[in-house]
């Protein structure tokens, strides 16, 4: 007599079952593609919102009035992202634009205004140096170094002019005035340093090198990068795009405070940079995105402007979206790590 095999249940997720579980791996990409898409539709529901509010915000001479004033933002946050992507960080941008402006200001009356460029961009790039040689070099705390020289900058700012320094030649306020095509010169300052930075990062060793550094600082060296040298590197071109901000930003403004020149930048550059999505630890990122995060905190700051929202209201709202920005970022690496 035959015995009658008993058949097994089917498995979850076989032919058995018509509605299987869904991969852990498949979930956190569909969460990671939703958190990536929050900034392009953040952006377009805050430009939809300013321009049903305010009938001048969406006007070319608006949008390119937001470029402008944020130049110096564009300037730093692209040589900021590259440096966080390879995992370190520099908060004394502010500083450095304040002892970088003032540096070039006083060197308008005797070298002009090209002499001056020259000396506040020489200026920047050796604050970076300083704080590249001690954090690529002698391997201190980059949160210590830049914080020092957050308050070295600013004290070495006030100490050369502890006057507000305004009234410059003509050929500094025609810089800071004048356009070309219908676009300033200080957007197009702005424009230029995005351009080569992202040509940079998409297209030469040293970008691959950057990313490569933020992954994993060990195994990058023994590929052979010279580490050292390519942090160094980035901290002097943070330095150098300060000085270069601080240049800007005096010729636009025909004055040079020391005491509230950049004042607070480090926050806004941190929070454009992270709405970009660049993780705190580097290793990853898109100077796309971030030119992205730097137009939200424009139109942000912009848009309150013009609805006549007090500039303390629109210091909280920026804290708050630097907060949002830390918050999604956590969430993206709580994702990448568990799911």
């Amino acid at each position: 007599m035959m015995s009658v095999a008993t058949l097994p249940a089917p498995s979850r997720g076989g032919p058995g079952n018509s509605r299987p579980d869904p991969s852990p791996t498949v979930t956190r990409d569909v969460l990671l593609k939703a958190i990536g898409a929050v900034m392009p539709v953040a952006v377009v529901l805050l430009m939809v919102y300013f321009a049903v509010n305010t009938s001048a915000f969406l006007t070319v001479n608006n949008l390119l009035t937001v470029i402008t004033q944020n130049a110096p933002l564009i300037i730093i946050s692209m040589a900021f992202a590259m440096l966080l992507m390879s995992g370190y960080v520099d908060l004394s941008v502010g500083s450095t634009m304040a002892v970088s402006g003032v540096a070039g200001a006083l060197a308008f009356g005797p070298l002009g205004f090209l002499g001056g460029a020259a000396v506040a961009i020489g200026v920047g790039a050796l604050v970076g140096a300083v704080n590249g040689g001690l954090v690529g070099y002698l391997a201190i705390s980059p949160i210590v170094v830049t914080l020092g020289m957050l308050a070295v900058g600013r004290g070495a700012a006030m100490t050369l002019s502890p006057d507000p320094l305004y009234g410059f030649n003509d050929t500094v306020r025609a810089f800071g005035t004048g356009s070309a095509l219908g676009i300033s010169y200080i957007a197009w300052v702005a424009i230029a340093v995005a351009v080569i930075c992202i040509l940079v990062m998409s297209f030469t060793a040293l970008g691959k090198h950057i990313m490569a550094i933020g992954v994993n600082t060990r195994a990058a060296y023994l590929s052979g990068i010279k580490v050292r040298t390519t942090i160094f590197s980035l901290y002097v071109a943070v330095g150098a795009a300060a000085g270069v901000a601080g240049l800007v930003l005096v010729s636009r403004l025909d004055s040079a405070p020391a005491g509230t020149l950049g004042a607070g930048f480090e926050v806004t550059v941190l929070s454009a940079v992270l709405l970009g999505g660049i993780p705190f630890t580097g290793g990853r990122g898109s100077l796309w995105r971030v030119l992205l995060g730097v137009w939200f905190i424009s139109v942000l700051r912009n848009g309150l402007t013009l609805m006549n929202v007090g500039s303390e209201m629109v210091n909280i709202v920026s804290g708050i979206v630097l907060i949002i920005a830390a918050g999604l970022e956590a969430l993206r690496m709580y994702l990448r790590r568990k799911l």
